[in-house]
This record gives C-alpha cells, structure tokens and sequence, in this order.
C-alpha cells in the first residue's frame, strides 16, 4: 500500500521524465548535448530524466524548443 501510494504521488515525474528521454533520444542528442542547447549542465537533464526534480514549465519550454518538440499541457 505505501509503494502505491508513493508511486501514484509521483507518476506524474515519472511521465516527464519518459517523454523527456524519448524526445532526446528520438533527436540522437546525449544529455551532455541537450544540456549545452539549453545552456546548463548535463547533471540538471540527468536529474530531470530520473524523475529526482520536477521540471519547472521554463526548462520544460526550453527543452522542447532544443527537441523540435510541441510542449502540450493538459488538465483534466
């Protein structure tokens, strides 16, 4: 019970990260490459990946600008 409810008060994480890492990688950027687009340090898109931060809607913005990528947000 108590997985659950951490894996469930962190899916949301979990899903950027993956859409992260799929635009990269679906680019053939490493993350030191992505990092030097976005001007920052290749340890901020790592941390970013494992779902160890929560992406700020900016750096979100930025990251798929570099990825040729459409940013959508959705509430439902």
């Amino acid at each position: 019970p108590a997985f659950a409810k951490a894996y469930a008060e962190s899916e949301l994480e979990y899903q950027v990260a993956r859409m992260l890492i799929k635009a990269r990688l679906n680019r053939g950027f490493t993350q030191k490459y992505l990092a030097r687009l976005l001007n920052t340090q290749q340890s901020v898109i790592s941390r970013a990946e494992q779902a160890k931060t929560v992406p700020s809607l900016s750096f979100l913005k930025k990251a798929a600008k570099a990825l040729d990528a459409k940013l959508e947000v959705t509430l439902s």
